[in-house]
C-alpha cells in the first residue's frame, strides 16, 4: 500500500507533538510543512528529517500529491483553512476548536464528507475510558452527576508575544476555547447529550491585557436528567492537573491529571495512573493515540470517530456560556 501523505500547516507549540507522532507511523509520510515565518517552517521540517516547507498553505488545495493535511494555526484560520481542503477532497485533522464559531463549525461538517477529525486527545486516556465504560456498562450503576475543574496559569506576555491570543477576533474566546475546552468536552462525552448550559465567564486578572475571560464557570444540563458543574480559570499561579469527577450510584470515580482513583464504599483503589512530564505534560499523552487511530480510519477510507459533529457540542457549550454570561439565562443547546 501506498505511503498516505501528509503536509502540517502551523509551527507552534503542539504542531512539535504532531510531528513527533507522524514520524513514527509506518505508512504516513509527512512531505511538507507550511508557516508564514520561514525559520519556523525550516525547523519543523528538520524535525520531520528534512521534509519540503512553504509560507503558502493555499499550495495544498491543488497538490494532488496531498491526500491529509494537519492544522496547528490560530483558531481564526482553521475553518477558512479547513474547508477550502474538504472541498478540494483533502482529509483534514485539525486541533480545537474545530472552529472560532459555530456557524463556521457546522459549515466544516456540512462540506467535509465524512473526511474531518479533530483533536479532542484526552478522550483517548486510560482513565477516559475507563470512565466511559462504567458510564456505559452500569457497573456502578446510574450516573448521578459530574464536576470538572481547570486551575492554569498565563501571562500577560503569553497574550500579546502571540499576534492573535486574547482578541475575540482571532482567539474567539478566551480560558474556555483555548485551554480548558478538552475537559467541557469530556463533561459532555461522558454525559451524553446536553440540552442547555448556564454560566459567566469574565476576565478577573488580565483586564488590562485581554479582550476575552480569563475565568469562566457554568452548570450543563443533561438530556438523561444529571448536571454537570465546570469551573476553569489561567489566573492561578501554575498549571495545574485538570480534574474530572463522576459520581455513580455506588461509586465516585475522581480523575486528577492522568491519575484515576475509584472510591466504592470508601475503600479507594488506584485504577491507573500517567508517567506524564514535562513542560506540557498538562497537554495529556492523547495525541499519539488520536493521530494513530485517525491514520487506521483514513486506510479503511471510513470517517473518524471524532468529527465534526462529535466534536461541535464543546464549541456549542462555551459559546453558550458566553451567551448566557450576557443574558444571565440559560442557553439552549
Amino acid at each position: 500500500m501506498d505511503a498516505i501523505r501528509v503536509a502540517l500547516i502551523g509551527c507552534g507549540g503542539i504542531s512539535r507533538v504532531h510531528v513527533d507522532a507522524l514520524t513514527k507511523l509506518e505508512g504516513v509520510r509527512l512531505v511538507s510543512i507550511c508557516d508564514l515565518i520561514e525559520e519556523r517552517a525550516r525547523e519543523r521540517a528538520a524535525q520531520a528529517g528534512g521534509c519540503a516547507y512553504t509560507l503558502n498553505w493555499q499550495d495544498y488545495v491543488a497538490d494532488p500529491n496531498i491526500d491529509v493535511v494537519h492544522i496547528c494555526t490560530p483558531h481564526y484560520l482553521h475553518a477558512p483553512m479547513a474547508i477550502a481542503l474538504l472541498k478540494a477532497g483533502k482529509r483534514v485533522l485539525t486541533e480545537k476548536p474545530m472552529a472560532s464559531e459555530v456557524a463556521d463549525a457546522e459549515e466544516m461538517i456540512r462540506v467535509s464528507d465524512g473526511r474531518l477529525g479533530v483533536v479532542f486527545q484526552n478522550r483517548y486516556n486510560q482513565s477516559t475510558q475507563y470512565i466511559k465504560q462504567a458510564v456505559d456498562d452500569g457497573r456502578f450503576g446510574k450516573l448521578l452527576g459530574l464536576r470538572g475543574s481547570v486551575f492554569w496559569h498565563r501571562t500577560p506576555e503569553y497574550y500579546t508575544s502571540s499576534g492573535w491570543r486574547g482578541a475575540w477576533a482571532t482567539e474567539g474566546g478566551g480560558v474556555l476555547i483555548n485551554q480548558s475546552i478538552h475537559t467541557l468536552d469530556l463533561l459532555l462525552y461522558l454525559g451524553g447529550k446536553a440540552v442547555s448550559v448556564k454560566g459567566s465567564a469574565s476576565c478577573d486578572l488580565l483586564y488590562d491585557t485581554i479582550e476575552v475571560e480569563d475565568t469562566a464557570h457554568c452548570l450543563l444540563r443533561f438530556e438523561s436528567g444529571i448536571n454537570a458543574s465546570f469551573y476553569a480559570t489561567n489566573t492561578y499561579c501554575a498549571d495545574m492537573p485538570v480534574e474530572v469527577e463522576a459520581k455513580f450510584e455506588r461509586a465516585t470515580l475522581h480523575l486528577f491529571a492522568e491519575t484515576l482513583l475509584q472510591d466504592v464504599d470508601g475503600k479507594v483503589e488506584l485504577i491507573c495512573s500517567s508517567a506524564a512530564t514535562g513542560e506540557k505534560a498538562y497537554w495529556g499523552t492523547g495525541h499519539a493515540a488520536l493521530i494513530r487511530d485517525f491514520y487506521k480510519a483514513v486506510r479503511e477510507n471510513r470517517p473518524f470517530w471524532i468529527d465534526g459533529a462529535s466534536a461541535l457540542p464543546a464549541l456549542k457549550a462555551l459559546k453558550g456560556v458566553y451567551e448566557s454570561s450576557k443574558t444571565a439565562k440559560p442557553v439552549l443547546l
